[in-house]
């Protein structure tokens, strides 16, 4: 018994570096050896009719700055049409984007009377555009002059359904997270530029900045979150390549308060869990190499705080061997470093390179916070604004 403890501990050990250091090293590697980048063959000819999507919830703050960013790319004003969900709104939002009507012809407006949920506003306004080609956004994100252009190219590849862009914070406070965060986007991004390179399989566009096939969108099940996971699993399912693009680039003011990024996380996390059960089945289906992406990349990732307790278990189980007494000593002391992190946060007090890991724990708690709000039952996926700009 005592050897089968041992084996669990040890595989539970070895997927959480899996996850988190031999896969990204791995395959950021081999996709500089092997990769599999397709040549882009820009013709400034090719100038498809391009459809911008999103939906919004109060937004009076950045709504006017994401469509003026939107119309000011260099891409024909003339191929370009905006698709805006109002979510019920309650502030200026709605009065904002009538006012911008006047001054944008292709600019068109839905507002739902009742809120109604991230999904299915994008599902309602794919429904409705007429484009080909399709930009999901987020109302916070804003384009820079390239932005649409950047995406565009990749479509003249008929195989090309999908491509990610690439989401870049304007705002960093050192007293509070969105220096962790940024440098966890940074780590994700490189991580996407090599599956884009090795595979054209990359593991989840952000719903941010994407560009999608309109052929190729499914729509969205209700309740969903994390529609852009699903989106991406839709695509990838039915054999398309999915891109990333680090030359696509929208910015975004991150929150630095951990109270939202926790709860922004926690939905993250409720969408993991629906999406798993909906695209499990990859694993069987297509296990090399899409599987075994999803396998390290994700999966063991949304595992990880159930790994960590399992080796916990495991190490108290074999409390007599010192090996294993030495890991409960370290667990313990990273827990007080946790609390450390948390009480100078509290505290408003820069905890320095100690934030790294105070934001770690952060992500696995609300991992486990999600996973059992999504066994409760989900009843709503309708959303508040990140509180940002701070």
């Amino acid at each position: 018994m005592t050897l089968a403890f041992e084996i669990v501990f040890w595989i539970a050990v070895y997927a959480i570096f899996h996850t988190y250091l031999f896969y990204p090293l791995g395959v950021i590697l081999f996709s500089k050896i092997f990769k599999k980048r397709n040549a882009i063959s820009y013709d400034s000819d090719y100038k498809p009719n391009v459809a911008v999507v999103f939906a919004a919830y109060n937004e009076e703050s950045v709504i006017k700055e994401k469509v003026e960013s939107i119309y000011n790319c260099d891409y024909p004003v003339e191929c370009v049409s905006v698709y805006i969900g109002s979510d019920a709104s309650s502030d200026a939002t709605d009065i904002i984007v009538k006012e911008l009507q006047q001054k944008h012809s292709d600019l068109n407006f839905t507002r739902f009377d009742q809120r109604t949920g991230k999904s299915g506003i994008i599902n309602h306004l794919f429904e409705i555009c007429r484009e080909e080609i399709v930009i999901g956004t987020d109302a916070n994100i804003i384009f820079n002059k390239q932005t649409i252009s950047n995406f565009v190219r990749h479509f003249k590849d008929s195989k090309i359904s999908l491509v990610g862009g690439n989401i870049s914070y304007i705002q960093k406070n050192k007293n509070g997270i969105s220096t962790q965060e940024n440098t966890y986007l940074s780590f994700e991004n490189k991580l996407k530029q090599a599956e884009s390179d090795l595979w054209q399989k990359v593991q989840g566009v952000e719903g941010g900045l994407y560009c999608i096939r309109k052929k190729s969108f499914r729509p969205i099940p209700q309740l969903t979150f994390m529609e852009d996971f699903f989106i991406t699993c839709s695509v990838l399912k039915h054999n398309g390549s999915v891109l990333f693009d680090k030359e696509v680039l929208g910015f975004e003011d991150v929150s630095t308060l951990q109270e939202e990024e926790f709860k922004r996380k926690t939905r993250i996390s409720i969408g993991n869990f629906q999406n798993l059960r909906r695209f499990s089945s990859l694993l069987i289906e297509q296990p090399f190499p899409l599987g075994f992406a999803f396998l390290s990349h994700k999966i063991l990732r949304w595992f990880t705080p159930f790994l960590a307790l399992v080796t916990i278990l495991m190490a108290l189980l074999l409390k007599e061997h010192i090996l294993y007494i030495n890991y409960l000593y370290i667990v313990l002391y990273l827990l007080l470093l946790t609390f450390l992190d948390w009480l100078l946060y509290q505290l408003k007090v820069n905890s320095g390179p100690l934030r790294y890991w105070g934001h770690f724990s952060m992500m696995n708690i609300a991992l486990l916070n999600g996973f059992f709000k999504y066994i409760k039952g989900v009843r709503t996926n309708v959303w508040q604004p990140t509180k940002r700009n701070q």
